[in-house]
């Protein structure tokens, strides 16, 4: 009884929040757990595509990495860099890709997309470069307004830099500070308001259930 009831709860949200996205421009689909995005995203790359990724929890959870890196797609693959200047110049030739795939760190109910980033690779290349953007986000991420947007991310940020085994202060005591730290997560702050100029460039793909931090 308790997961239907999430279940339903879930897909009432994100039909408001898929309503709103595709209001400002934006391309949305509910999909219901991992095996259903990865199917959707799939789905929305040819094959033969030049696809780039930013670091992402939730497209490790859904399967894609492992899908890109068949013979079926030119994958442009960070992770498997072996040094800092070879991943650096993947991160720039992503700019050029068909397809970027990475995932938001909050939306909000009017169809407002919240990123934040440590280097800029990822929102700059939502923002401009790769002829379509593909976020693959889930009902958690979903929030009232940028002032919640804004809340949520400084909660998570401390598990994110955790999870990169980086030396930030936030790492030691679990909560976010406003550190000068050379390894801060925290650098660029960016919000997608519409994509009226480019309608369809960015699809989100929404997941009702609960993925990546």
């Amino acid at each position: 009884m308790r997961d239907e009831l999430y279940l339903w709860k879930y897909k009432s949200l994100a039909n408001k929040v898929a309503d709103a996205l595709n209001k400002k421009g934006h391309e949305a689909y509910i999909v219901k757990d991992e095996k259903e995005a990865l199917e959707k995203v799939l789905e929305l790359i040819p094959k033969g595509s030049t696809v780039a990724t930013g670091g992402s929890l939730t497209l490790n959870q859904i399967g894609l990495l492992e899908k890109l890196r068949t013979e079926e797609y030119n994958f442009l693959d960070r992770y498997s860099a072996k040094t800092k200047e070879e991943k650096e110049e993947l991160e720039r030739k992503a700019f050029f890709s068909d397809f970027y795939v990475c995932s938001a760190n909050a939306i909000t109910e009017n169809g407002e997309i919240a990123l934040l980033d440590g280097n800029g690779n990822r929102v700059a290349a939502v923002i401009f470069g790769p002829k379509n953007v593909i976020l693959v986000t889930s009902v958690n991420k979903v929030v009232k307004n940028l002032e919640e947007a804004r809340e949520r991310i400084r909660y998570i940020s401390p598990m994110n830099t955790k999870r990169l085994n980086l030396n930030t202060p936030c790492a030691q005591t679990g909560y976010c500070v406003d550190c000068a730290s050379h390894q801060r997560i925290c650098n660029y702050y960016t919000i997608i308001e519409s994509g009226y100029r480019h309608p369809g460039r960015i699809k989100v793909v929404i997941v009702l259930k609960e993925l990546g931090l």
